[in-house]
């Protein structure tokens, strides 16, 4: 079996993750609160549909945004050499991905507004059958790691 990759992305990852958590936790809230008001003011549930949301909601409160960042952080590592880009990542099941320059069509750089404001951005490799991301580098590496590997790409496509 390979070594992990040696570079890791952004510490401020977690922070950015945790916020996307934060904000996509008002659903399961709105939810709860639908199930609480339709028991109360319709009598139109059970009474343990609302509690069991409850219980889960209040979970996914403290395991989404506290632990789940972390742990993903841990685990994604990349590395870049001449011949190839290899990934991992993964929390419970480890996903090692490589992905040879010759394959790759085009390198992208994205940037939402919670990566914006953390300064990270993410790096999308396009090959003919599937996209890969690098989640969460600070800008200037992204824009580096994005130049360094199309001009890895057309150096392996040129030698062909």
């Amino acid at each position: 079996m390979r070594q992990p990759p040696k570079q890791r992305i952004a510490k401020d990852a977690i922070k950015a993750w945790r916020l996307t958590a934060l904000i996509l936790l008002i659903i399961p809230i709105a939810l709860t609160g639908a199930s609480w008001y339709l028991m109360y003011t319709f009598n139109f549930l059970v009474f343990w549909i609302p509690i069991v949301l409850s219980i889960i909601t209040l979970l996914d409160l403290i395991i989404t945004p506290f632990f789940i960042p972390k742990w993903r952080w841990r685990r994604w590592r990349y590395e870049v050499v001449d011949e190839e880009i290899y990934i991992q990542h993964g929390i419970l099941i480890v996903t090692q991905t490589l992905i040879p320059m010759i394959r790759i069509q085009h390198v992208d750089t994205k940037q939402g507004p919670i990566l914006s404001k953390y300064k990270l951005a993410t790096l999308t490799i396009t090959t003919a059958a599937t996209t890969h991301e690098i989640p969460a580098l600070p800008e200037n590496e992204a824009t580096e790691l994005r130049d360094l590997i199309s001009e890895l790409a057309r150096v392996e496509q040129d030698d062909v």
